[in-house]
């Protein structure tokens, strides 16, 4: 399709999102519309993209995070405000080149076998082939980002950011070198983050090992999961309060297999609830064994390598030292088996020396690396760190003092809570692909950190030789830059003055530890204020039935199929709608389809309206108009112009989608289309005005739902002939005509008569082809007057078969409204059986009742509340609230008959 088949012709019948998605997104990148300019006026408004890696295809995930940022974005550029929306990719250093290595597997290539300059020739290759997939799919869901600012984090520019922030991070003493505990993923045999740890319950065992006292009287039980780490073992520990123990502490062990001996210390450690109350301290294999080993100044003996396979080197010397009183020949053996292996023989060797005392069954949360499924491994190993704590100081006091706010505010107690415990920061990763650690060896046995090899030379001296550290910094490392570096620092660009701190950042709440706070600790730091002054946190994205969507459960969505199937604008508006503060999202095919079904209703009520001589005026000057329902619409946009700005200025996304739905599909189509079609197919000389009026009211709808449906709006104001270019309209100024009260009073007082007697009607079950009459009594001057202006709308849409005012009393059988000061009767005799319809109700009501009984008894009983799955629970709470409604519904016809429930 062309841009001037845009306008060329009239709407079709219906809206086919796929012939106006990509056209009207190619036209507006080329347009440069997206694009920020430092220069341009306005308050500055900015958010940074969270980078999707670059290995990345589009989830559920990333459409909420960025539908929620491209609403933000596309409102305030219509507000004015000079906007910049900073994409970008991560270079995701576990999953890139896990990806790449399983490409060149499959080629029969092995990167150790090439090296590590040609294996990384490979990942660049397969990064300017596949690494844009989620960038082109973010297009299709129409995301406004000025793709010319486009970032990734091992651009050069970024790396010279990265290493000039380790540099001097190192000078300052925040950086260094140490032997600690990490998590190890011995398939890529590197340290990963807590974040790459999944998890996951396992039925396992729990082993029960008696340890031999040293002098030979007798021996202390022990319960491990593990007891292939036996051979590290340095201490056992026991509660100090454990009277069982208290005068075993400070005697020796003998330990089982290896035969060095270790004490028994006392530590709060151990549990006496737990196991036999006597735990193995394995400090390099176990993150609290390690701090009960620093507490005591315990040796950490490394006794599995960087494959997990079992290795002696660094107790070679007790096994050498125990080979009088233990039979090492056995452990010896064990080297180099893997350690599930290496498990079963050692328990069964326990077993023959007859020190297994007994096996029971045992649930146990196995961590898994989330790249590969590795089981990870605790592992003692040199790495460098960031002295993450000193870092938290400002960022702390950056949210107490208001600089930045969580919204909802309840997750700052959870970054207080993490940012209290926080440990050093292991920045190293044993990878290639990524940046790698500035930092060189000398020949002279020093370390020479430098931004450059020339510059590291130099603080060496030429007689020096140097080597660069082999290993690559943390992903999070550099993404925790990125505020600013995308910006252009180290440089003071017009972007980096202009836009930052950023206006906020939208995320989800499971890396508020490992993203958002390392991007507060660099930002303040570096940058000497905050990196946003919001931190927007929304939830999970669920199915429909509110379960956490898996693989195992098989209810994952792929929004691409959402987008092919239902368009791009009715997934973002499921998605918008489903979007309240601090609760997880329901989504699925049902809910997008009922918001495309949203999408068709704007369509047709645009479609009736230019079949009408709609007038597409996108502004009124002159706000001088005359009929009621010209003042009633426009007072009632008015309004919803005003609450959608304002739910957007909350973040309140469901409250902007629910103020556009109810407009749009009550307001504007049901009661204004509706009450206008008679002026519109008359020579009324009020037509003139109402069509103008309508043109205006529906320009105001597409620019203000323009954020949230950006595709339609868009077709909607170039094929309906508009002026002005849409992509740079501005937001719809709230203005209230003469007169709006009155207006509104009027049109409110029509809406609830013509609704109360479609209900009763409905609940009556009177057939829509009969037509019945509606007589008032005690009607006020006011109410005959409306009456009069009002009765083809009344007689049309109330299906009445006449409008008076009552003569003489109130006539038997008839259903009563009570409507300001007047009482409305319907005479219901020769409209429906009377009796029939009596025992209907009155058998509907006790089937109700009867419904409500067996729900509230289940709701009653706590085993069913606390054990069910929570979707159940609140599914039958749901029908308990619709059965009670019904009920109430039911018993105010009966009511209306006179029926003995009716008081009920």
């Amino acid at each position: 399709m062309t841009d001037e088949a845009l306008t060329a012709a009239p709407l079709e019948k219906t809206f086919q999102p796929e012939n106006y998605e990509k056209t009207l997104y190619e036209r507006w990148e080329e347009s440069g519309v997206f694009q920020a300019d430092p220069a341009r006026p306005g308050p500055a408004y900015s958010i940074m993209f969270p980078p999707p890696n670059v290995t990345g295809t589009l989830h559920l995930g990333h459409a909420l995070t960025f539908t929620l940022q491209d609403i933000l974005i596309r409102w305030r550029r219509e507000k004015g405000d000079n906007v910049l929306w900073q994409p970008g990719t991560d270079h995701a250093g576990i999953a890139t080149q896990m990806v790449v290595e399983r490409m060149l597997d499959r080629e029969g290539i092995k990167r150790q076998e090439i090296g590590r300059s040609a294996f990384l020739e490979h990942v660049w290759k397969w990064k300017h082939n596949y690494g844009g997939t989620i960038i082109e799919q973010l297009k299709r869901l129409g995301a406004a980002a000025d793709w010319s600012r486009e970032r990734f984090t091992m651009d050069e520019g970024l790396s010279k950011a990265v290493r000039k922030v380790f540099v001097q991070l190192y000078r300052e003493g925040l950086i260094y070198r140490d032997k600690r505990l990490v998590n190890w993923d011995p398939a890529f045999r590197s340290a990963i983050s807590d974040l790459e740890v999944e998890n996951r319950e396992t039925k396992g065992a729990m082993w029960h090992i008696r340890y031999p006292l040293a002098d030979g009287d007798g021996a202390i039980t022990i319960a491990t999961t593990r007891p292939e780490t036996l051979l590290g073992d340095v201490a056992v520990a026991v509660n100090p309060e454990d009277e069982r123990y208290k005068a075993l502490i400070g005697r020796k062990i003998r330990l089982p297999l290896v035969g060095r001996l270790i004490p028994i210390i006392a530590d709060e450690h151990s549990d006496p609830q737990k196991g036999t109350g006597a735990v193995k301290i394995t400090p390099a294999h176990d993150f609290n064994d390690f701090e009960v080993g620093k507490r005591h100044q315990l040796p950490a003996p490394t006794i599995l390598d960087e494959e997990a396979q079992i290795w002696l080197d660094e107790i070679e010397n007790d096994l050498a030292a125990s080979s009088q009183t233990a039979d090492t020949a056995f452990v010896r053996a064990l080297a180099g088996q893997p350690r599930d292996e290496a498990r079963k023989l050692v328990v069964a060797e326990l077993e023959r020396q007859d020190l297994l005392e007994k096996v029971e069954p045992h649930v146990l949360q196995v961590p898994i690396a989330e790249r590969g499924g590795a089981v990870v491994e605790p592992r003692l190993t040199l790495q460098w760190y960031c002295d993450a704590q000193k870092l938290a100081g400002p960022a702390v006091e950056a949210v107490r003092n208001g600089k930045i706010v969580f919204e909802p505010r309840q997750w700052e107690n959870t970054f207080y809570a993490w940012m209290r415990d926080l440990q050093p920061w292991c920045i190293s990763r044993q990878l290639w692909w990524g940046h790698q650690i500035p930092a060189w060896y000398g020949s002279d046995g020093r370390t020479y950190v430098a931004e450059t090899v020339e510059e590291a030379q130099k603080q060496a001296g030429p007689e020096v030789t140097l080597t660069q550290e082999e290993d690559v910094l943390d992903t999070w490392f550099s993404s925790g830059l990125w505020p600013f570096t995308t910006l252009g620092w180290p440089e003071e660009t017009p972007e980096l003055e202009r836009y930052y701190p950023t206006s906020v950042l939208v995320t989800g709440f499971d890396i508020i530890f490992f993203w958002v706070s390392r991007m507060m600790m660099l930002g303040t730091h570096f940058m000497k204020d905050v990196p946003f002054r919001k931190v927007l946190i929304h939830g999970l994205v669920r199915d429909e039935k509110g379960q956490k969507m898996s693989k195992s459960r098989g209810n994952g969505i792929d929004p691409l199929d959402l987008i092919a199937q239902y368009g791009a604008d009715a997934t973002r508006l499921a998605i918008c709608a489903g979007t309240g503060i601090g609760r997880d999202i329901k989504l699925g095919p049902t809910r997008v389809e009922e918001h495309r079904a949203f999408i068709t209703k704007l369509w047709n009520a645009a479609r009736f309206l230019q079949m009408n001589g709609m007038e597409p005026v996108a502004e009124l000057v002159d706000l001088q108009v005359s009929h009621t329902l010209s003042r009633w619409i426009l007072a009632e946009a008015s309004q919803a112009l005003h609450d959608m700005d304002q739910a957007l200025q909350a973040s309140r996304f469901d409250d902007y989608a629910r103020v556009c739905y109810q407009f749009v599909w009550n307001t504007f189509c049901d009661w204004f289309l509706e009450l206008a079609k008679p002026v519109f197919n008359s020579d009324n000389p009020d037509a003139h005005e109402l069509r103008k009026v309508a043109g205006y009211v529906l320009g105001a709808i597409l620019r203000g739902m323009q954020p949230v449906i950006p595709f339609v709006t868009a077709a909607l104001w170039e094929k309906l002939g508009y002026e002005g270019n849409f992509e740079t309209v501005r937001w719809p100024e709230s203005q209230k005509p003469v007169g709006a009260e009155e207006a509104q009073a009027e049109i409110d007082w029509l809406r609830k008569l013509i609704s109360e007697v479609r209900t009763v009607r409905s609940e009556m079950n009177i057939p829509p082809s009969r037509k019945a009459p509606l007589l008032f009594q005690d009607a006020s001057a006011q109410t005959l007057k409306r009456l009069s202006n009002w009765q083809e709308a009344i007689d049309r849409m109330g299906r009445a078969s006449e409008v008076s005012a009552l003569q003489g009393g109130a006539p038997k059988a008839a259903a009563q409204i009570i409507l300001d000061e007047a009482t409305v009767f319907i005479p219901l005799e020769g409209l429906i059986d009377l009796q029939a319809e009596q025992a209907r109700l009155e058998k509907e009501i006790a089937r109700l009742e009867e419904e409500i009984a067996k729900v509230a008894r289940k709701l009653e009983n706590r085993n069913f509340v606390e054990r069910a799955k929570p979707e159940v629970v609140q599914e039958n709470r749901d029908r308990l609230a619709q059965f009670e409604s019904d009920l109430t519904r039911q018993k105010a016809a009966l009511a209306r008959l006179g029926g003995k429930q009716g008081n009920a």
